[in-house]
């Protein structure tokens, strides 16, 4: 996988290497006369987006706006330490997210209670970002980069309450952040297009979720922009599955929490992550994919998650 994937005249797509995995989670960098970056994932990967930024001939200093679709530290726990470098930049939120920016204490106890003894090497440093340099974007507003390119923004809640989706006039496509899913590219060898929820904790809503993907629907984007990972055009096929899969990841963690009443977390997180596993593997049998496939290794840290946050809601409800 090359770490720069050029997507049209304007957008390329930088491979952060997260988790030490090629096509896990990526930056995108949008090249008009205002500079943008999409995403910065997690500290780690800075110096991959650097880098990737060398390979571009762009200086740091040349980029204006660093935009995250949310908060989760995968997306933007590495815009402090980034922002260091592109020291002329301003950090564009979500307005539910701006503070935690400012202040990641919250951030940082949430993602160490769901990664435990793994925080540190996956996140560290996360360093604070100065309110000033801070840009809050409500529903409908649009940042111009050039005559022709405009980002509009749409809150999208149901993955986060502090997310939001970006369309991007010249393409017509859409960062979606990870509100309708991920994209598992590893498939794309065997001919199979896989998008699924991520329903991780502590804000996901299935009703909301399906919501917001109806409203990006409704926009009629030629390509979507996943944070996990790279670009589709097959649009129709997304909305699909998504709308397909999130009612069946409730079912699976209801029917998963069914007499585990007197179970630890770790056992019901367990059982649930057992049943999403079962139902993704029945479908991908009738695809012909191997149980030795190795998207399954990608699954089992994402069901894991998944299954912490369907807990959560379900608890809720």
């Amino acid at each position: 996988m090359n770490q720069l994937i050029r997507l049209n005249e304007s957008i390329t797509l930088i491979d952060d290497f997260d988790l030490g995995r090629s096509a896990r989670t990526g930056t995108y960098v949008i090249k008009e006369e205002k500079l943008a970056i999409v995403e910065t994932c997690a500290s780690p990967s800075i110096p991959f987006i650097l880098e990737g930024l060398h390979k571009l001939d762009i200086q740091p200093e040349e980029v204006e706006y660093i935009i995250v679709t949310h908060i989760h530290l995968d997306h933007a726990g590495g815009a402090g330490l980034l922002l260091e470098k592109c020291s002329n930049a301003k950090v564009v939120v979500h307005p539910k997210g701006a503070r935690h920016l400012a202040n990641p204490s919250r951030l940082i106890a949430g993602a160490k209670a769901v990664y435990g003894k793994k925080f540190e090497e996956l996140f560290e440093p996360i360093l604070p970002i100065p309110e000033e340099k801070i840009i809050t974007m409500q529903d409908g507003e649009s940042l111009k980069l050039s005559s022709d390119c405009t980002l509009t923004f749409y809150d999208t809640p149901g993955h986060a309450n502090h997310h939001f989706s970006i369309h991007e006039s010249v393409s017509n496509g859409i960062f979606t952040g990870d509100t309708i899913g991920i994209y598992y590219q590893e498939l794309m060898k065997e001919g199979v297009e896989l998008y699924l929820p991520t329903t991780s904790p502590n804000q996901f809503d299935p009703d909301v979720m399906l919501s917001s993907t109806r409203r990006i629907k409704e926009l009629s984007p030629r390509s979507i922009y996943f944070g996990h990972f790279g670009m589709s055009t097959n649009v129709q096929e997304i909305f699909k599955q998504i709308q397909h899969w999130i009612p069946i990841f409730v079912a699976s963690g209801e029917e998963g929490l069914k007499n585990t009443h007197d179970l630890s977390f770790i056992e019901q997180k367990e059982a649930v992550k057992a049943r999403l596993l079962e139902a993704i593997i029945l479908h991908l049998d009738t695809l012909g994919i191997s149980r030795n496939h190795e998207v399954y290794s990608i699954l089992d840290l994402d069901l894991e998650v998944c299954a912490m946050g369907i807990i959560d809601y379900l608890l809720k409800k």
